[in-house]
């Protein structure tokens, strides 16, 4: 309808724990109020365990409007991803991975992503079987975000994912953890499709603006946004929840 506006609410990084009853209650029902539809970015469990995912099935009954969601790092930890699927989808959630959906008019495509590093630092297939397979992980999360792009004819497009797709949301970072913080390679079914948007968590610094390759504005996610015109592709890091980085380093 024109002149329709639909408010899209993102956040990314919960790490929803088997303990967290009743801490991301206020959070959803305050962006209930505040938005049309809900996207996360990944990370939606701590360790990818069932009895985590139960616990945030809970969590999101306070969560009144759509929402869909990909997949992050952790919530692949345990090996336990078509278990923690099934019971977000069972809860309402659309669970996309290289899949596409529409949520008050709005076309998403989402895909966890994968690392690899950005531009003229990416990580080539060459050497080492163990790079091959790592740097083709990168490029098969790349063509599973063209092939949802692709399946959408709506007029604003979302692209979610976890891992970045360009250098410039990441800048704060420790350099040395770049590579596994996103991949280039993500953003080149993006500059394909008419996307209007891009969220993505993983990581948890990053400029809130600046000037990314091809001449497209990045924009860090501030983490709720108003789908009313068309323009070029935003980039935008999801909100995580406030938390400490692990002294493991895990993200």
């Amino acid at each position: 309808m024109a002149g329709t506006i639909v408010r899209v609410a993102a956040l990314a990084d919960l790490h929803c724990t088997k303990t967290s009853q009743g801490a991301f209650q206020n959070l959803f029902t305050r962006i209930t109020e505040a938005a049309d539809i809900a996207v996360i970015a990944g990370d939606l469990t701590d360790y990818g365990l069932p009895e985590e995912a139960a616990v945030l099935a809970k969590e999101l009954t306070s969560l009144r409007i759509p929402v869909a969601a990909v997949f992050g790092n952790h919530d692949l930890e345990s090996g336990k991803s078509v278990e923690v699927r099934q019971i977000l989808t069972d809860a309402g959630v659309k669970m996309l991975d290289g899949d596409a959906c529409e949520l008050q008019g709005i076309g998403i495509a989402g895909v966890k992503g994968f690392g690899g590093g950005f531009g003229c630092h990416a990580l080539a297939p060459w050497g080492e079987a163990i790079i091959k397979q790592f740097v083709h992980e990168a490029v098969d999360e790349a063509l599973k975000l063209e092939a949802a792009l692709a399946r959408l004819r709506t007029k604003y497009i979302v692209a979610l994912m976890h891992y970045s797709p360009v250098q410039q949301t990441v800048d704060g970072e420790p350099l040395e953890i770049y590579p596994f913080l996103g991949s280039s390679r993500l953003e080149e079914p993006i500059s394909r499709y008419p996307v209007s948007l891009v969220f993505h968590g993983h990581a948890h610094r990053g400029p809130r603006a600046s000037r990314a390759a091809r001449g497209r504005d990045q924009n860090r996610c501030e983490g709720l946004q108003r789908l009313d015109a068309a323009a070029d592709p935003d980039v935008r890091r999801s909100p995580a929840l406030p938390r400490h980085r692990r002294a493991d380093g895990r993200g």
